[in-house]
């Protein structure tokens, strides 16, 4: 049995509850790192008389050890509701073809491919206009500064865009921003945090790719839902009105069949496929762009 001692600084403490939290999702443990790192940094600030290890017992009583503090995360984090629920087994995922039709999660991967090439425009567009205007600004007064708040802009978006992804994709992402520098920094040392913190350069890779991840998933988006509900909203149409709008005249026995009733169905039917089909690669999507979202933008 290993024997876990007490904490005698901040950053053991924030080791410890880290190792508690181990298996959750990266999203919970960036979360509860930086409440808690807040939260001890504020106690040791109002404290100015007190070690580290003196504040942490004291805090340890009223606070929780890193096992306590982990546990009551995992807790709190089962009680919240999403808007995709997990469901009751892993075979419910995976309920055939048209499974697919009842996952919310699909819809919501779909309704991301569409939205991602405006994202995806305007983070890449601020990225690169940030970049260089902070390496053309840094030899003025005011290009040191101006660093620093394109840097926090870029966590700010970051922040932004993990609110997106979890509204919409249904992976767990931080939902504040991370734990300000300790008071008493300087000028000097916020700059090189700022410049070591892995997480600004991924969050900066992160805002790059989007556009040509965007193009992508929205040409995907767009070019299978024209021609899935292209198919089957024109053969309805002609079922109804009994005018069919399909026009194939380099083949004659198609042209022919698409004018006839059994012909407009099979298009329904086809089209009513390709939507399904375009709800499992939108479901896909959503999967793949969610870990990557994970590895870029959650730094624990």
């Amino acid at each position: 049995m290993t024997i876990v001692h007490p904490p005698e600084t901040i950053s053991a403490y924030l080791r410890q509850l880290r190792d508690a939290l181990a298996g959750a999702t990266p999203g919970l443990i960036a979360d509860a790192l930086a409440d808690c790192e807040d939260h001890l940094r504020g106690e040791l600030a109002s404290n100015p008389g007190r070690t580290e290890a003196e504040m942490l017992q004291a805090v340890i009583e009223s606070y929780g050890t890193p096992a306590e503090v982990a546990e009551e995360y995992r807790s709190r984090e089962a009680t919240i509701t999403g808007p995709f629920p997990a469901p009751a087994t892993p075979k419910a995922r995976h309920r055939g073809f048209f499974g697919v039709l009842g996952d919310p999660r699909a819809y919501g991967a779909l309704l991301y491919m569409l939205l991602s090439l405006v994202t995806g425009i305007f983070f890449f567009v601020w990225a690169i206009t940030g970049l260089a205007l902070s390496a053309a600004l840094f030899i003025l007064i005011v290009g040191i500064p101006f660093a620093l708040l394109f840097i926090a802009s870029v966590r700010v978006l970051s922040l932004v865009e993990g609110r997106i992804v979890e509204g919409l994709l249904g992976v767990r992402m931080p939902r504040r921003l991370p734990p300000a520098n300790p008071s008493g920094y300087g000028l000097g040392a916020r700059i090189k945090d700022a410049l070591l913190d892995v997480r600004t350069w991924s969050s900066l890779f992160y805002l790059v790719l989007m556009l040509p991840l965007g193009i992508v998933y929205s040409v995907c988006a767009i070019v299978g839902l024209t021609f899935s509900v292209g198919f089957a909203g024109t053969a309805l149409w002609g079922l109804v009105t009994n005018q069919s709008h399909f026009a194939v005249s380099d083949v004659p026995w198609l042209n022919h069949l698409l004018h006839t009733a059994p012909g407009l169905v099979l298009m329904m039917v086809i089209g009513s496929l390709l939507f399904v089909a375009l709800l499992h690669l939108a479901r896909a999507v959503g999967w793949l762009h969610g870990r990557i979202a994970e590895t870029l933008l959650i730094r624990i």
